[in-house]
C-alpha cells in the first residue's frame, strides 16, 4: 500500500511540475530581442508572447529557420566569438545554449522562474542574468557552467542590463523602482544607483564610459544621464511609448522605438535633439540592432518580421519575415 501511494504521489508530482513550467510568467509584460551574429550573417529573433524563435539569413534576407518550444522568451544574445546563442525564457526559467551553426540546443543554465535580460563580458568568461520573479543577478561562468554569485537587491530586474566598455561596472535597469543599479563587476556588489526615471526600458552606454541613455516610456522621453554625477542631464522627446535606446558606432545618434506611434526616433547627441522620425514599422520596441560599419539597423516588429533600415536616407530598403 504504501508503495502504491508512493509511486502516486510521484506522478501527481510530475504532473504539478509539468503544469507549473507551462504556466506564463507575468504575460502581461511584452517585450522583444533581436540579435544579429557578430559576422553579420544571421540575425535571431523574439517577441514574448511567440513560443517560436525565428532566424534570419541576412545575406538572403530570408527566414532560415524556426525554433519551437518556448513559452515567454525575453532576451538573446551572442558568445562574442559567435559560436553559441543564448536564450533566456521566464516561463520556463532557463538559459538556453544553442549552436549557432545547426541551432541545436546545447545545455540548459537553471536560472529561475523570471530569467528575463542578459549581458555578457567582451572575453565571454562572464554572463549576467536578470531575474524578475527573485529580484537578482545571477552571473554564469559560461565556459565552466558554474553559477559564480547571485546577487541580491533589485527590484524586477527585466531586460535592461548593459556592461561598461571596459567591463568593469555592470548596469541594471529596475522596472519595480525605476533606479539604475550599479554593480562593481570585480566585488559583485551594489556600486550605487541612479534615479529619476519613470517606465525605464533599453539602455546604452557611450564609449569612453561617461554617458548612459535611457528609454523613459512614462514620460515619452530619451534621457542622457551622467554617469560620474549620477544625475540625468539632458531629456529628449521622442514618440509614444518608447523602449529603444540603441546608440551608433558612431556614438553620435541613439534610436528610440515607439511601439504606440509605430515609429523610431532618431536622436543626435551632439544637438540633444529629435532629428527624424521614421515610420513604417509595427510596435517597435527595444530590438534595435546597428551593423558595426553604422550604414543599416535592423528594427524588429510584433510579428517577427525584421526590417533593414538605410542610414544614408532613412528609408526601409529590405524586410524579413
Amino acid at each position: 500500500m504504501k508503495s502504491l501511494r508512493f509511486k502516486i504521489s510521484l506522478i501527481v508530482l510530475s504532473f504539478t511540475i509539468k503544469a507549473f513550467a507551462q504556466v506564463p510568467f507575468d504575460g502581461d509584460i511584452k517585450n522583444n530581442s533581436l540579435a544579429v551574429s557578430p559576422d553579420e550573417k544571421i540575425a535571431v529573433a523574439s517577441y514574448s508572447d511567440s513560443t517560436e524563435i525565428k532566424i534570419y539569413d541576412l545575406s538572403k534576407a530570408e527566414l532560415k529557420t524556426t525554433i519551437k518550444g518556448f513559452v515567454n522568451p525575453r532576451n538573446i544574445l551572442f558568445s562574442p566569438d559567435g559560436k553559441l546563442i543564448y536564450i533566456t525564457d521566464s516561463s520556463l526559467g532557463y538559459l538556453m545554449v544553442y549552436d549557432s551553426d545547426n541551432y541545436q540546443l546545447i545545455k540548459k543554465y537553471p536560472v529561475g522562474y523570471g530569467a528575463f535580460g542578459t549581458a555578457i563580458s567582451n572575453d565571454g568568461k562572464q554572463l549576467f542574468i536578470n531575474n524578475e520573479a527573485a529580484n537578482t543577478v545571477t552571473l554564469v561562468n559560461p565556459g565552466t557552467s558554474e553559477v559564480k554569485n547571485i546577487i541580491t537587491g533589485f527590484h524586477q530586474p527585466r531586460q535592461g542590463v548593459k556592461f561598461n566598455p571596459d567591463n568593469t561596472k555592470l548596469y541594471v535597469t529596475n522596472f519595480g523602482n525605476d533606479h539604475i543599479t550599479i554593480v562593481d563587476v570585480k566585488t559583485l556588489k551594489i556600486d550605487g544607483e541612479m534615479e529619476g526615471f519613470k517606465k525605464i526600458r533599453a539602455i546604452s552606454i557611450s564609449k569612453d564610459g561617461k554617458t548612459l541613455y535611457a528609454a523613459n516610456s512614462g514620460t515619452n522621453e530619451l534621457l542622457m544621464v551622467d554617469i560620474a554625477g549620477k544625475n540625468i542631464i539632458h531629456r529628449i522627446q521622442v514618440g509614444k511609448d518608447n523602449y529603444g535606446a540603441s546608440l551608433s558606432p558612431d556614438g553620435k545618434l541613439v534610436l528610440s522605438g515607439n511601439k504606440i506611434d509605430n515609429t523610431i526616433s532618431v536622436v543626435d547627441v551632439k544637438t540633444n535633439k529629435n532629428v527624424q522620425t521614421i515610420k513604417g514599422f509595427k510596435e517597435p520596441r527595444q530590438a534595435i540592432v546597428f551593423s558595426k560599419n553604422g550604414k543599416f539597423f535592423y528594427v524588429l516588429n510584433n510579428d517577427l518580421s525584421v526590417d533593414k533600415v538605410s542610414m544614408a536616407n532613412y528609408k526601409i530598403v529590405q524586410s524579413m519575415k
